[in-house]
This record gives structure tokens, sequence and C-alpha cells, in this order.
């Protein structure tokens, strides 16, 4: 269940910087007009908001605009099968993300593309930590006393997420299978809501995106017991990981990574790239980003490759296993 980037593996990759230069062969033109990144969701979330930050460095860097585009819809994938479907040469990017490349695969019915043979990866941009949110009125301190109320009273208690087949979901449904625990699982329109209730006691817990809790949070609404990433936020140092916490191999984030269409040459890629793992390290980009809980990453395009094939293998399971399916 865990995926290829570990720590020492992250680390390797910031050490090396992975720019990699761009033959001259087709790059040496490219670009000479702007370039659209598309975001398969509406305007606001958390993958817009990434993309609006990353875009402009991009731009400079790139010397032509990189323009935001919202395709939203069915997911995420009406956007992303759009870039599926564009020219292959560099001017339609899709800013991909876990449930477009991971999730969508693995619960809808009928995909519109293939994540893998449809695209060409260019980098893994960054990751956003999930946190087990838990409600200031349940009776437990931490995970394993929450594991352990969990085993003693089965069914009783229940966990919010922002829908079916999200990754609130998912992680939820994770956490029972690692722990044979019991939980009900209620889903929301929108994680907003869903974190309401967490808030309000009406609802144990939820696995929410880091950035989302993170206020409520802070100001002692709700009690974040453990990021679900390998090594702590360094928005919350003094919180545990999960593996920290007494549930070794839980692991579940969200991620921003950036895809061209299949085919796309790549000396483009490999300018793309380098633009792209550039922009994200650079110090006043890495700071907006680092300030709203995301982790600077920033692969050469093998690795994305890998890394969406591994997430593939990790949620089909947990997928199937929860039942989430969608017409």
């Amino acid at each position: 269940m865990k995926t290829p980037f570990t720590r020492r593996a992250l680390l390797a990759v910031a050490a090396l910087g992975l720019g990699s230069m761009a033959s001259p062969a087709l790059a040496q033109g490219f670009p000479n007009k702007p370039i659209t990144m598309v975001v398969p969701f509406a305007a606001g979330g958390g993958t817009d908001i990434a993309a609006r930050i990353i875009a402009p460095k991009m731009s400079e860097l790139l010397g032509q605009n990189v323009v935001i585009e919202n395709v939203a819809g069915a997911g995420g994938n009406i956007g992303t099968s759009r870039v599926a479907k564009a020219p292959a040469d560099g001017y339609t990017l899709l800013m991909g993300t876990i449930s477009t490349h991971a999730i969508n695969p693995a619960v809808f019915k009928a995909m519109p593309h293939d994540v893998v043979k449809d695209f060409a990866p260019i980098s893994l941009l960054v990751l956003v930590p999930s946190v087990l949110t838990v409600s200031n009125d349940f009776p437990a301190s931490n995970v394993k006393e929450l594991i352990a109320r969990l085993k003693a009273e089965p069914d009783k208690h229940s966990y919010a997420s922002s829908g079916v087949a999200t990754p609130q979901h998912l992680g939820g449904e994770l956490f029972k299978t690692m722990t044979g625990t019991q939980m009900t699982h209620i889903p929301y329109r929108g994680g907003g809501p869903a974190l309401q209730d967490v808030v309000s006691g009406k609802v144990a817990m939820i696995f929410d995106n880091l950035p989302s809790s993170a206020e409520q949070i802070r100001a002692g609404k709700v009690r974040g017991f453990a990021v679900t990433t390998k090594t702590r936020s360094p928005a919350f140092p003094d919180m545990p990981t999960m593996e920290e916490a007494g549930l070794p191999g839980y692991e579940i984030y969200s991620w921003n990574a950036l895809f061209a269409p299949a085919n796309t040459p790549k000396d483009i890629v490999a300018k793309i790239n380098d633009a792209a793992n550039k922009a994200i390290k650079d110090p006043v980009i890495a700071k907006r980003l680092t300030d709203r809980s995301n982790v600077i990453v920033g692969t050469t395009p093998e690795q994305l490759g890998e890394h969406v094939k591994a997430e593939l293998a990790k949620w089909g399971p947990i997928a199937k296993a929860a039942g989430a399916s969608v017409e």
C-alpha cells in the first residue's frame, strides 16, 4: 500500500534538482504562443489555487503566458479528457490530481480516456497531506485510543467525507481495513459541510485535506490526531504522522501533477518539466505553496509515470472493497 516516494527518495529528488535540459530539436522554438493549463475543477479549490501560484513563474521561465482554464465536471473527467484529446504539441497541459489519475479509474464504470496510455507525464509537483480530524467530543485522545474505542463499540461511530468515492471517503475505508474497525460513512456535498458536522460533534471524524482542517485545528474547534504522510507537516510540526501515532503503513494524500497529451515530443516535455520544477522550487513560490500545507516534490517524467501506476494499484482494491462506484 506504500507509494514509491519514501522520505529518502524525496530527499534524493530534491538534491538532484531534477531539471533536465531540453534537446535543441523541437524545444528550441517552443513555446512561441501561450500555453493553456487545464484545471479540471472549479475555480477556488486547492488544485486551482496551486495552479495559479505556479503558472506565473512558469510563464516567466518559458517566455510565454501559461493561462489557467477551469473545465469542471464529472469528478474531473471532462477537463482531463479534453487534454487527452488535445494536439500533442505542449500547448495544452493538465493539472492532474489523485482523483483524475488514480481514484476516478477505480470508481467510474466507464472512463472517457486511459490515464496511463493517453497522457505524457511531466512532473509530480506537490503532495497535499491529509489529517485525521476528530471531534472534540469524541472519547479518545490519540490514534491508539481511537482504534480501541472503535473496536469496543463497532458500528456506533461515523466518519464524514466530501462525497462518495472522494479521497476522504476512501481514506476512511483504508483506515477501517487496516485497523479491523467498523464505522458508518456519511457523505456530504462538499468538504465544508462535512467538516462543520465534525466541529459540531454530529460526526466523529473526517480524513480531511490538511489545508481544509488547519484553521479549525488551530482554533481548537477540532483535534488533529495525525497527518497521513510519511513525514510531519511543517505547518504542524508537533502533530505526529499516522505511523508515529501507531498505524504503520497508512499513507494517504492528495497531489498535483502536470501532464501533457500522449506522444508529446520528449524534448518539449523536458522543457516544461524544467520550468515546472524550477517554478515550485523558487523561494517565493515555494513559500506560498508550503504556507498552504503543500509539500514540494518535483520529479522526472519517468518518476511521475511510476507514481501514477503505484497509485492506481493502491486505490483500485480500496475502492472495490468500499463498493465505491459512479455511473
